[in-house]
């Protein structure tokens, strides 16, 4: 049945939009989820002196560059930006800043009418989760995925496109909001997770003792912990190296990651086991995924440097699905700034 709703012969480009927070971007994707074309502006050079997203700037930065990041996609798919040859229009309505994904939100409302074509709001997560569809030839259901993030971490069972569910998420800080502070507090700018993965590279992970939490058998995950660890730690021991503070911390962050991926492994059977998010484009993590499918004889997935972080091809990819699967949203459709992807249906 899924199979029809897919590939029932429609021919049809999606337009995606996605501005949940820093990133602008638009890309087309074709009724076969090849990716006619992808663009992205990142504002993350107006954040950099503040330590983290400005949600401000970034929505002001959103209004500025979706017009001409939207006909630059266009424009590479080889569609005429005044009459679109496409199927719909899927933008991302949520999770995410409120004022960021208004943009998004409200240009695709526009768009949509102006072109008479539906529109489908799509949550963020569920884009992240499409994104083997765009890269991974015979990809083979059901997966287990690990979705790490700046704002989100979870362990993801997909059944089939559309089709997940939510088997452990973490309890307070995700993963990469965890990177950020921890790089914060050793004077390494922002974003964090490439430089301590970068210095991680350079140092001992035995340095420093730092403690895996949340050993217990269920698939949560919990990392404010380990960021105050990782403090009292270098107050204690003043003249450890920052590489190996950093090694000493990514060890500890990706071994409960990885513990908790094994663990979903053990319980349920896949056929394949994928990394999303912009944490999927860390070094240890992919090594360590990669040891992991190989250990359990199933295949990996890892995503393309260019697909951890936020673009706008997942999000057609998803908004393709969605709108064949469920029909188009309502023009009265409001940013949810707070959606769970357990409450995606």
């Amino acid at each position: 049945m899924l199979k029809t709703v897919l590939y029932a012969g429609r021919v049809g480009n999606v337009l995606g939009i996605e501005t949940s927070c820093d990133e602008t971007a638009a890309a087309v994707v074709d009724e076969s989820f090849h990716v006619l074309s992808s663009v992205v502006e990142s504002s993350i050079d107006q954040h950099r002196a503040f330590g983290g997203v400005v949600p401000e700037l970034a929505g002001r930065a959103h209004v500025t560059t979706i017009a001409s990041v939207i006909r630059r996609a266009l424009d590479e798919a080889g569609l005429d930006p005044r009459a679109p040859d496409l199927e719909g229009i899927a933008v991302t309505s949520g999770p995410g800043l409120v004022g960021s994904l208004l943009v998004g939100l409200s240009t695709a409302k526009a768009l949509a009418l102006v072109w008479d074509v539906p529109f489908a709001g799509v949550n963020h997560l569920e884009g992240h989760l499409f994104a083997p569809l765009l890269e991974s030839n015979g990809l083979e259901w059901p997966l287990m995925t690990l979705l790490v993030s700046g704002g989100h971490s979870l362990i993801v069972l997909q059944r089939a496109p559309g089709e997940h569910e939510v088997l452990g998420e973490t309890i307070d800080d995700a993963a990469g909001e965890a990177y950020d502070k921890v790089a914060r507090w050793l004077g390494l700018g922002y974003p964090g997770g490439p430089e301590i993965d970068r210095l991680a590279n350079e140092g001992s992970p035995g340095a420093l003792k730092l403690p895996v939490s949340m050993i217990g058998e269920d698939f949560d995950f919990s990392f404010s912990g380990l960021k105050t660890a990782v403090v009292r730690a270098t107050e204690r021991h003043p003249d450890v190296a920052i590489p190996d503070v950093a090694a000493s911390f990514q060890f500890a962050l990706c071994e409960q990651l990885l513990r908790k991926l094994r663990q979903a492994l053990e319980r349920y059977d896949v056929n394949g086991v994928s990394l999303a998010g912009g944490v999927a484009a860390n070094s240890a993590l992919r090594v360590g995924v990669t040891q992991l499918a190989r250990e359990f004889g199933v295949a990996s997935h890892l995503p393309t440097m260019a697909m951890c972080t936020d673009n706008a091809a997942m999000i057609a990819a998803a908004g393709l699905y969605r709108l064949r699967a469920s029909g188009p949203s309502e023009l009265n459709l409001s940013a949810r700034p707070n959606w769970q992807l357990a409450d995606v249906t």
